[in-house]
């Protein structure tokens, strides 16, 4: 089946990793209809169409999936309640007879990761090969986007992330490989893919990138777990939340974020995007996002 032929639907356009995506497909010719718990926030895109799909409405996504070829399931936003509205997502794409499912996972999903959100995804991939949905599962690393994030109002990044690393990766190479396995699902179908940038970085060296392009000094100061619990318990987040945030470090500092892989190129011919190329593409503008 030729990709005009092909239907297409994707959830997430109104954020940053689905907005990518759905303007990639549309730059391309590709129609598309995209899902929005409020279509009014989806982008205006030529040959999109934006309907209510909201991941706990299970009747709304019957309708809005239906015979759908190729869809794109960006994780929900991070709720206690987000592993049931993936489930009742999933249900949903199973009932409308979707042909192909892509979703966005997280490196190195399991049941017992460090990285507290990362169980979730597995049990999400659990969910989907248990429906018998056609599927590829892309799992990518922290953002090298969201680096700048990290950095308080003294210029310090705070975490029990020690000497460990993270192989970041830009968001658009993860929308990239979304695009070339959404256009040609076929040959990936069943697979895992392992998303990283080029390199593996500590925290510091993170923060001296983030010196030498935003141009205010940064650094990385190593918290102890119990400090990291204490420094983030003025937020009032539920527990879950606070568990989440500390273990995004504690899974840097114990390796599991650190392994580099070749699957952006694999996907889409093009190397992966360092963090100086992402950061210095946000500074000037060029950003795709």
């Amino acid at each position: 089946m030729a990709p005009t032929d092909a239907t297409y639907a994707i959830t997430g356009a109104s954020g940053r990793l689905g907005g990518r995506i759905a303007r990639r497909l549309a730059a391309t010719g590709i129609a598309q209809t995209l899902l929005a718990r409020t279509p009014s926030r989806a982008p205006q895109l030529p040959g999109a169409v934006a309907v209510p799909g909201a991941y706990d409405d299970h009747e709304a996504l019957v309708a809005a999936l239906r015979g759908t070829d190729r869809v794109l399931m960006v994780s929900a936003s991070e709720s206690p309640d987000r592993l049931q509205d993936h489930r009742t997502f999933i249900d949903a794409a199973t009932r409308a007879g979707v042909a192909h499912l892509v979703y966005i996972s997280f490196y190195g999903a399991a049941p017992d990761a460090t990285f507290t959100l990362a169980r979730d995804h597995w049990h999400t991939e659990q969910h989907i090969r248990a429906a018998g949905i056609p599927f590829t599962f892309l799992r990518d690393n922290l953002y090298a986007d969201f680096m700048p994030a990290l950095v308080g109002a003294d210029g310090a990044i705070r975490g029990p992330a020690g000497d460990g690393s993270a192989a970041l990766i830009a968001q658009d190479d993860i929308a990239d490989a979304a695009v070339a396995v959404l256009r040609d699902p076929r040959p990936h179908a069943g697979h895992t893919y392992e998303l990283t940038g080029p390199e593996a970085l500590t925290l510091t060296e993170v923060a001296r990138t983030l010196t030498a392009i935003g141009g205010r000094p940064v650094t990385y100061v190593p918290e102890t777990i119990e400090e990291a619990y204490v420094s983030r318990a003025g937020y009032g987040a539920p527990d879950w939340q606070l568990d989440a945030w500390v273990s995004t470090y504690t899974a840097i500092a114990d390796g599991s974020l650190a392994t580099v892989t070749t699957a952006v190129e694999d996907l889409t011919g093009h190397r992966a995007t360092s963090l100086d190329e992402v950061l210095r593409a946000g500074a000037d503008g060029s950003s795709t996002a």
